[in-house]
């Protein structure tokens, strides 16, 4: 007779229909958002160099990759806006004409079926490349609070099913949902960008973006990558000024973070897979040092399996396809 105990955990390992028939997280194309960089113009595509496969596009070749997106079931995309010109106060973020407002229009009408997200920040639009209005060198927390929301509900006018402040001032949450309840606009959504921190994994999004700090950096109003509880904080305080939905972000190296809010919260929980994650991934790949679409979608999976009901990520439709 054999010493080993009954319980034997690799009989349910031996082939492919018995794995997945036990598997406890399930990843599925409806989950994950895809991230968009748009601006003014025509049959514009101009390639990110730190991020392969990502492009600052036009709306119309916008439409082009949330059309193949949508098709391969991706449940949403987030629009971010780079714009021709900047200025201190950001003042392109709330034009009705502005490059994202117009590509929630298009989408709403071309592809209705897919949640539309709206970034909401100053950081793309503000000269400085800071997030918020800047008085002796610092960004005036409160000052910024109606430009956040006059960009909000700028995007709430054109159909944003969802808009999402990522600038990390206090205060916006409760301040964004009053100005769109006050117009008419109490349907819309927030996701909050609760607990962002002052991540070094940012950097090819600010390529991206065109939004790195021409002074300074974001770790005044950013988190420290070393606090939980403080995270916590931040993610109660905006649940209890309205977010209707709270991220965490970066995604990977903050997995904790996610499960944890998860767990004590209940609310639904994004997590952003970020451009530094998804640069390192590729270039990996490129060496021949990783399986691309191994790391990519057991990446994914490991998020979900944290906490996350959704997940930013520039792997969307890849993943997607492949699910």
């Amino acid at each position: 007779m054999s010493e080993f105990p009954q319980y034997r955990a690799r009989r349910l390992r031996r082939t492919a229909a018995l794995r997945n028939l036990v598997r406890e997280t399930h990843l599925a194309a409806t989950q994950l958002v895809l991230p968009v960089f748009v601006r003014d113009g025509e049959k514009l595509r101009r390639a990110v160099q730190s991020m392969p496969g990502v492009s600052q596009t036009s709306v119309d070749e916008m439409l082009r990759d949330a059309e193949a997106a949508a098709k391969a079931g991706v449940g949403g995309i987030i629009l971010f806006g780079v714009p021709e010109t900047k200025d201190a106060s950001g003042s392109a973020a709330w034009d009705d004409k502005g490059a994202v407002q117009t590509a929630v229009r298009a989408l709403k009408q071309e592809i209705p079926e897919l949640v539309v997200i709206t970034d909401v920040c100053m950081c793309e639009y503000t000269d400085h490349g800071h997030c918020g209005v800047l008085r002796d060198g610092e960004v005036d927390n409160d000052a910024t609070l109606e430009l956040l929301s006059r960009a909000a509900l700028s995007h709430a006018r054109a159909g944003a099913d969802i808009v999402a402040p990522s600038d990390m001032m206090d205060g916006r949450v409760k301040a964004i949902r009053s100005s769109l309840d006050g117009s008419g606009f109490g349907q819309v959504s927030i996701l909050s960008y609760a607990a962002k921190y002052a991540s070094a994994f940012y950097g090819p999004f600010r390529e991206a973006a065109e939004s790195a700090p021409q002074t300074g950096d974001r770790r005044g109003y950013q988190m420290d990558p070393g606090n939980a509880r403080e995270a916590m904080r931040e993610v109660l305080a905006d649940i209890n000024e309205g977010a209707d939905a709270v991220m965490v972000k970066p995604a990977g190296p903050y997995l904790d973070i996610v499960a944890r809010v998860k767990a004590e919260t209940g609310y639904p929980v994004a997590a952003y897979q970020v451009s530094g994650e998804y640069a390192m991934i590729c270039a990996a790949a490129d060496r021949g040092w990783i399986e691309k679409d191994r790391v990519m979608m057991e990446s994914l999976l490991g998020i979900r399996r944290a906490g996350a009901d959704f997940i930013v990520t520039y792997f969307a439709t890849e993943a997607a396809n492949q699910l």
